[in-house]
């Protein structure tokens, strides 16, 4: 039987969420316990996210039209003791316009964020005055780098490259195209493998996670849920 835990480590699983909260329509400004809404700079229109299904079987529905709103959530893991994530995601339909390499398709159905600490002694000068400037603007600090799990069309499952709008953000086609739409899709990935194969370093803690159903750039829609957002440890040899 599903149900909610504390975020804790839990033996072998740290259990982000599994959404069994009661039935709630999707609209804009809706966000599950432990999770807060995140809107973005100049997009005016905003995903609507909700709890949908029966008894146990529920989870987090997204209905986006011509909009972006992503749902977040804080914590702090060492990918080193937790480094595989697992969820379930399903999307009604692909984005025909949607493609990873270019800032006008930067458009997912369904896309799931990791998101690390900052690391400003690494980082460029011209890196931390701007980052301090967008903390100025905008009135929080934005995060270090973040790998980005999308639901693709055009970019083939398997492949990464950098987000068309951020270089510090890794996207990872873990499915793509539409022969999947409409069917719930299980997935694993072992994170602080696809950080270090990315990006060439050691990842920071992890301070978040976020899910995101946007169609902003391409004006499209799209419909999706997500559940059983977990952190793992390795599976023994």
């Amino acid at each position: 039987a599903k149900r909610v835990v504390a975020l804790a480590p839990q033996g072998e699983e740290i259990v982000v969420d599994r959404f069994t909260y009661p039935k709630a329509e999707p609209s804009e400004g809706f966000a599950p316990g432990g999770w807060k809404g995140l809107n973005f700079p100049r997009i005016r229109r905003h995903t609507r996210y909700g709890i949908e299904g029966d008894g146990e079987d529920r989870c987090l529905a997204a209905a986006s039209s011509g909009s972006a709103s992503a749902l977040y959530r804080e914590l702090d893991i060492d990918l080193k003791e937790y480094p595989v994530l697992s969820w379930r995601w399903r999307v009604d339909r692909v984005l025909e316009r949607g493609d990873a390499r270019t800032k006008r398709g930067d458009d997912y159905p369904a896309r799931v964020y990791v998101i690390f600490a900052y690391d400003a002694q690494g980082a460029p000068l011209a890196e931390r005055v701007a980052r301090r400037l967008a903390a100025a603007i905008y009135g929080a600090e934005p995060p270090g780098t973040a790998v980005n799990y999308i639901w693709a069309n055009r970019l083939p499952k398997g492949r990464s490259l950098p987000n068309p709008y951020n270089d510090r953000a890794a996207m990872f086609a873990v499915e793509s195209g539409g022969g999947l739409a409409g069917a719930w899709v299980a997935e694993t990935r072992n994170v602080y493998e696809d950080y270090r194969a990315f990006f060439g370093e050691e990842p920071p803690r992890v301070t978040g996670i976020a899910v995101m159903t946007d169609t902003d750039n391409t004006g499209e829609e799209a419909g999706a849920c997500y559940d059983d957002i977990i952190f793992k440890r390795p599976a023994a040899p």
